[in-house]
């Protein structure tokens, strides 16, 4: 082939190389703003189906969304009061008893047992280096300097989680009010003879992703409520923290639940504020509690939505997870659901076809 301007050619393909690289790089700096506009329409689509219901049983869609979003403030106030002041609390609880349990683990009992379970190891010196690097880290200007940078860092974070949470609020309660007008806006952009089909897969996904949320916040609450009353009986420490722990790991599908009750039983084998016969319930009554929501809570919750095969879920959690962290991993489930359908009821079919 005879290029007949080969400079035209080249500054063509350069300029679209450097708007791509462009794409890319707006991507990459908007991609706080484009997780809180995820994290919002995920909400505002798991709201959906309740919202959906109330319309069905003959109110308008302006107060089914008036009511949804009030039970939500109302459980979310409710949490707050209830659980915070407990978190916070049983966490001040437990950073008190750090230097005891660094005590007891450092204890002389301690250090002969493992030097006469590894004889090659200089258990002394290193407990000597490590007391000598705590004293010099409180004693030194500059690390405390360090450490105070450190916590001013924590709070900008605190705060900048505080205004994610309100731009998601906010976002979601925009997004619920109009769902309905964005989808009907979304099908004009789709040819005619193909509309009816793109509108009717459109809703099966949204509907589904909506159930999906649902269901997962469902078994979630219902874990942490069963740990807490559990925890509280055999006499745990820290209950609501650790059933707190226990929601927000449950809220990840499949391996959330095992993560979660594998810390559990962890913190229940620290030496001072558990012991190896709580940890042991605790183990016990998770084993059972995964059996009973694998085999009775998740198929009666979870009946009506999109089916992912257990392999499949592993795969888009922890992709999820790599890429956006806990809202990544909750977000790639039903994106993988979506695609599932999509193959079912668009690719298989045209495959079928030819």
């Amino acid at each position: 082939m005879k290029i007949q301007n080969a400079f035209r050619i080249g500054l063509v393909g350069t300029l679209g190389v450097g708007v791509g690289l462009f794409i890319l790089a707006s991507i990459v700096s908007l991609s706080a703003i484009i997780t809180y506009i995820g994290a919002a329409l995920f909400l505002a689509l798991g709201l959906d189906p309740a919202i959906s219901w109330l319309e069905r049983r003959g109110l308008p869609r302006w107060s089914a969304i008036l009511i949804v979003m009030s039970g939500v403030g109302l459980i979310a106030a409710a949490l707050v009061l209830a659980v915070v002041p407990t978190i916070v609390e049983q966490v001040s609880d437990f950073i008190d008893e750090i230097p005891r349990i660094v005590e007891q683990v450092t204890a002389q009992d301690w250090l002969e047992f493992l030097q006469e379970q590894f004889p090659l190891l200089k258990v002394d010196e290193i407990a000597d280096q490590v007391t000598a690097a705590l004293t010099d880290f409180f004693t030194n200007p500059d690390k405390l300097s360090e450490l105070a940078g450190g916590v001013l860092q924590v709070a900008v974070a605190i705060g900048t989680g505080v205004f994610a949470v309100i731009i998601v609020f906010i976002l979601m309660l925009y997004f619920t009010a109009s769902l309905n007008t964005m989808k009907r806006a979304t099908y004009q952009l789709v040819p005619a003879s193909k509309r009816a089909r793109f509108a009717d897969l459109t809703e099966q996904i949204t509907q589904s992703v909506g159930r999906f949320v649902l269901g997962q916040v469902s078994l979630a609450a219902v874990n942490g409520a069963l740990s807490f009353i559990y925890l509280s009986i055999i006499g745990a420490p820290f209950t609501a923290v650790l059933a707190f722990l226990a929601f927000m790991f449950s809220l990840v599908p499949l391996v959330g639940t095992l993560t979660g009750s594998i810390v559990i039983v962890l913190v229940c084998l620290i030496p001072s504020i558990g012991s190896p016969l709580t940890a042991l319930a605790a183990a016990i009554y998770y084993v059972i509690y995964m059996q009973v929501e694998a085999y009775v809570l998740s198929p009666r919750i979870m009946n009506r939505a999109v089916k992912v095969p257990g392999a499949l879920v592993v795969i888009a959690a922890l992709a999820g997870g790599a890429l956006g962290g806990v809202l990544g991993a909750l977000v790639a489930i039903p994106v993988a659901a979506a695609l599932l359908l999509i193959i079912k009821q668009v690719v298989i079919p045209r495959q079928n076809e030819r």
